[in-house]
């Protein structure tokens, strides 16, 4: 597997798209096709007030409290989700006009938005306790952030060591092979596989 290791220095921080607030994009996957927008996208939000979300047509959301005490997401015609637990995740559509109210101060919110015609997503909150194993059977490409802790990976003394707060892009390069993570922290572990050839 191909294994590409993001920190701090490869992030991006940019303003919302519609304008109310900032992210930090961790890694934005192209369209295949070049046109404009991306397949899939992994960020990290910060929010300081109420305010509504933007609007992403074709997508599907997931979302998580990563700092703070919480806040609750309203969405017109469907029932409301409370984020209090960390790292605990709601699923929504990006159509879904989408209202955000902190409950006592600032969050930090984790946040993947991906594009259902292109990829089918699954997003886990995992305790790191030794070794995990990625396998390329299993997803075209996995995204895997360190929450909390550190970690390495097995049998790969060349690369550097996987701090709080950094990624790795993992893609299938064939249907065989696999990379074992080895450490102790606190993962998010993002499975993404490709429903079209585009």
């Amino acid at each position: 597997m191909k294994i590409r290791h993001l920190r701090e220095s490869d992030y991006r921080r940019m303003c919302w798209k519609n304008g109310g607030g900032w992210t930090t994009e961790l890694y934005s996957h192209a369209l295949r096709d070049g046109g404009e927008g991306f397949g899939w996208r992994v960020s990290i939000a910060d929010i300081e007030s109420n305010g509504a979300f933007s609007i992403f047509p074709e997508c599907d959301r997931w979302i998580a409290l990563l700092e703070g005490n919480g806040m609750l997401l309203e969405f017109k015609d469907h029932a409301a989700a409370a984020l209090e637990e960390r790292l605990r995740f709601v699923a929504f559509s990006g159509e879904w006009q989408t209202h955000a109210s902190l409950i006592d101060g600032p969050v930090r919110d984790f946040n993947l938005i991906a594009r259902r015609d292109l990829w089918h997503c699954e997003v886990r909150h995992r305790p790191l306790v030794g070794s995990m194993l990625f396998a390329a059977s299993a997803a075209d490409l996995w995204f895997v952030y360190l929450a909390a802790g550190s970690a390495r990976i097995e049998h790969r003394g060349d690369l550097p060591s996987i701090d709080a707060g950094d990624s790795l892009l993992l893609e299938a390069d064939g249907e065989t092979g696999s990379v074992v993570i080895d450490g102790g922290g606190e993962l998010v572990v993002i499975a993404l596989t490709r429903t079209t050839s585009l």
